[in-house]
């Protein structure tokens, strides 16, 4: 007996003495405050009233990091009147934020800070380099100008691809490209991508076991709210140091002079189209395959119909087509102020 005792206090001391050895990677490392966020500061200690909006894709539509950063803010400053403006949709990337940043987001009011994230469906929808970079700044752009003082904390999340991009001595493009704009623009970033690669190979998770997905479980969605508090708390600092609070400065000259800062939605009852086309104000799909709320029960142009013709009026330097996709979705062919005809393959993966 006392000698199954001393060897499992042996082994006790072995495992303990093994995680103290995983000296753990400080979030401090992937935060980067620039020109921090004085004016929520101010807003939630001066004015107390605030409003927080969250634009991103299917780890901002869940639960999980943003519900912790609204209750933190509650609990932080109980006496300002908080409004938060939940903006996230399964899918979607920057290129379809420009687009509908003002009428989930600008449309409901001042906005005094947001959070933007758009690094994993970017990557994952494959959206091109140059029109990443056209739609963040866009973003930044469109809402900059409907609140000068408005604050934005720019932050891309973690997936596989991006830890072996890492792992091959490279930097993600998506990642990169948000790093690019915060930077022009002097905004607060955080990198999960890299802190969460960083801190699988320094032993301290499994992706597998306590990570899970790119859509984190609860252990990932505490891992990227620690990191957020990191930022809060060193931006505070910076904050605390202020005689002032001044407005950001003038917008700089844009990254590219083709930027989506002027993207909207237009309504599709302005689309001239042929009988081969149908308006259905409550639309659902006839082959009864799963959907998403937001995505039916909503008014919809669709066709089944080969040969079915569309146009559509527009002023702008880019125009797109808001699609639903899924196993019925067709093909394609377009072209704009008489140029070549292109044609797109709807096909999702």
């Amino acid at each position: 007996m006392k000698l199954l005792r001393l060897l499992f206090c042996l082994s006790l001391s072995i495992a303990f003495n093994a995680d103290a050895q995983v000296k753990i990677i400080p979030f401090h490392n992937y935060v980067n405050v620039r020109g921090g966020i004085n004016h929520s500061y101010y807003t939630f200690t001066i004015k107390k009233k605030a409003t927080v909006a969250f634009l991103g894709g299917s780890i901002t539509y869940n639960e999980g990091w943003r519900n912790k950063v609204c209750n933190y803010l509650k609990d932080h400053y109980p006496e300002t009147n908080f409004r938060f403006i939940t903006a996230g949709i399964p899918s979607l990337g920057s290129l379809p934020y420009a687009f509908r940043l003002k009428n989930d987001v600008l449309d409901s009011g001042k906005i005094d800070l947001l959070f933007l994230e758009a690094a994993v469906n970017d990557e994952t929808n494959g959206t091109d380099s140059v029109v990443q970079v056209k739609a963040l700044e866009g973003i930044i752009r469109h809402a900059r100008k409907s609140n000068p003082s408005v604050d934005i904390i720019m932050m891309s999340f973690a997936d596989p691809g991006k830890t072996r991009t890492y792992d091959e001595g490279k930097i993600p493009t998506s990642v990169a490209n948000h790093e690019l704009v915060a930077a022009h623009y002097r905004l607060p970033s955080i990198n999960l991508a890299k802190a969460v690669r960083d801190k699988l190979k320094n032993a301290e998770f499994d992706w597998i076991k306590d990570f899970k997905d790119l859509h984190p479980s609860p252990f990932g969605q505490e891992l990227y709210f620690s990191a957020i508090k990191e930022l809060f708390a060193e931006s505070e600092k910076v904050f605390r140091r202020l005689v002032m609070v001044k407005r950001h400065s003038k917008l700089p000259k844009p990254l590219s002079p083709k930027n989506f800062s002027e993207g909207d939605y237009f309504d599709i009852k302005l689309a001239e189209y042929n009988e081969g086309w149908k308006m259905d104000n409550n639309w659902n799909p006839q082959d009864h395959i799963d959907t998403r709320a937001g995505f039916v029960n909503v008014p919809v142009l669709s066709s089944v119909s080969l040969g079915a013709v569309l146009k559509l009026k527009f002023k702008g330097t880019a125009v797109g087509m808001a699609i639903l996709s899924g196993p019925d979705a067709g093909i394609v062919n377009y072209r704009i102020d008489n140029g070549p005809e292109k044609q797109v393959d709807l096909f999702t993966q």
